[in-house]
């Protein structure tokens, strides 16, 4: 799978136009899923893995990449399907990942190739799959059903992140002057959704939240409809790159665009991480980005854009 990531330049030119890449492969069976390639860093033949005493069963074990001690976790078990026998592991794939500040590999049964799409192809699931169904997203390639799994969902329940703000930060907020505006929270992982209010509400905060740029950008103008400002109505908007039908930099540039909703701060929160969004947040005009998650960071964050005006 050479050439899975090109240079940061030629993936800045998808940014703002609503576009990525996904990159397709398949767990047991017929069905094909996706990844976004942002959040690839590499993928390879199964190497040798070490087991881990007392990890979970999904774990299935840890591989030395390029000096990391990365964990590799069956997607297939993750979600509820069987996982990829011992025996298959030699024909496997990995497919490495960033996601939350973490790197991890996620075992599949075979790397399909990589499409470039419109996020306005991307649609959420189907309103009847349910709370429990580990989709962020579907979409349609050559007449197939590609489904793209909500990754947040699963390390949340693999390796859950701690989502309490500390007494420390807690006791900063007890001094803050209440009577904040909320803030507008857009993403389409109900598991972020669920950590990033939690984090504010233990700060005082009110929380509305959206599942997209589509919809969080329909809302904003049906609220300032009546010739209001964004600013009059929320303290700040955070929000998630990848969502579908609307992604973070494509809701970021039309907010820009529009006198109405163009003085209002903007933060992106993703789990992309790295050199890549601080070119892109500078490229489409956000006031922030943080990485996902960091109840605390994200805490004091929002207090000191909030005291600043």
């Amino acid at each position: 799978m050479a050439g899975v990531l090109d240079s940061v330049n030629q993936r800045t030119q998808l940014v703002g136009q609503n576009r990525l890449e996904l990159l397709l492969f398949r767990l047991r069976g017929r069905q094909i899923y996706g990844i976004n390639v942002f959040k690839v860093k590499e993928v390879l033949q199964c190497p040798r893995l070490s087991s881990i005493p007392n990890s979970r069963n999904v774990v299935r074990g840890v591989a030395h990449i390029r000096g990391e001690t990365i964990p590799i976790i069956d997607l297939s078990m993750s979600i509820g399907l069987p996982g990829i026998p011992q025996e298959e592991l030699a024909t496997s794939f990995v497919i490495i990942t960033e996601y939350n500040r973490k790197t991890q590999g996620f075992l599949v049964t075979g790397v399909d190739r990589i499409m470039n799409m419109n996020w306005e192809d991307i649609l959420p699931p189907p309103r009847g799959a349910g709370r429990d169904v580990y989709l962020t997203a579907v979409t349609k390639i050559d007449d197939k059903l590609v489904e793209i799994i909500d990754v947040e969902k699963i390390l949340a329940e693999v390796s859950p992140l701690g989502e309490d703000v500390t007494e420390a930060v807690l006791s900063k907020s007890a001094d803050r002057v209440p009577g904040h505006l909320p803030v507008l929270v857009v993403d389409d992982s109900s598991v972020a959704r669920r950590q990033i209010e939690r984090c504010l509400t233990a700060i005082g905060m009110e929380v509305v939240t959206r599942n997209d740029g589509k919809q969080a950008y329909q809302y904003l103008k049906e609220v300032t409809a009546d010739g209001s400002r964004a600013k009059d109505h929320f303290s700040l908007i955070i929000s998630d790159v990848e969502m579908p039908e609307m992604d973070g930099y494509t809701l970021v540039t039309k907010l820009k665009g529009d006198p109405a909703l163009a003085d209002m701060f903007i933060m992106l929160h993703t789990s992309l991480s790295g050199v890549f969004n601080q070119a892109m947040v500078k490229k489409v005009g956000a006031d922030d980005f943080m990485a996902k998650f960091s109840p605390d960071e994200l805490a004091e964050r929002v207090m000191e854009i909030i005291d600043q005006g």
